[in-house]
């Protein structure tokens, strides 16, 4: 982690509030770099994140077993991994009315018709869960007042630059050497 400032005590504090707040939402483990940039002088901030890799997208088919009945014209779905069922019913819902879902047991869900397509349903992006944690973090880290905001966010990288005043091509310089330092690892 490397926390950038002209004044050393600025850059303690800051890089201890980043502590704190990655401590708090448990993101040290998920986190694989960290270089930030505070300049109060000019009213700009600069934070970029490397986030680790995680596991790929679960489909609906990776955690079901699905079978469609030609003769009752039903798609009976049997839920493997109970982790899921959450996140399946709340895309089934958005999806179809819950009248239109009859789930007999916890495990089993029939849907009318032939659904065999729901089989390649995203249910769970461990990617795209934790960028999101990410950014909460960031927006829990920017100074109180910087209202302006750019994501530069890259692949693995999620990037912002926030300030009070319009933003100037050499903070967004300072952000795409960011980036490219923590793709190199350096």
């Amino acid at each position: 982690m490397l926390v950038e400032c002209y004044d050393e005590k600025g850059a303690e504090v800051y890089e201890m509030i980043i502590k704190q707040i990655f401590q708090d939402l448990v993101l040290g483990p998920a986190v694989e770099d960290l270089k930030a940039f505070a300049n109060p002088d000019e009213a700009v901030f600069i934070l970029a994140i490397k986030m680790k890799k995680t596991s790929g997208v679960i489909k609906f088919g990776d955690v079901a077993n699905f079978t469609y009945d030609k003769n009752n014209n039903v798609t009976k779905i049997f839920i493997e991994n109970e982790n899921y069922l959450p996140n399946i019913l709340k895309l089934l819902w958005r999806r179809y009315s819950r009248d239109e879902l009859y789930q007999p047991t916890r495990y089993n869900i029939d849907l009318d018709g032939n659904q065999m397509e729901l089989e390649d349903l995203v249910v769970d992006d461990p990617h795209s869960n934790l960028q999101r944690r990410i950014y909460d973090a960031i927006f829990r880290i920017l100074p109180e007042g910087f209202k302006i905001i750019k994501d530069v966010s890259v692949g693995d990288i999620v990037a912002v630059i926030a300030t009070d005043e319009l933003i100037k091509d050499d903070w967004i310089d300072k952000a795409n050497d960011y980036i490219a330092e923590l793709n190199r690892g350096l």
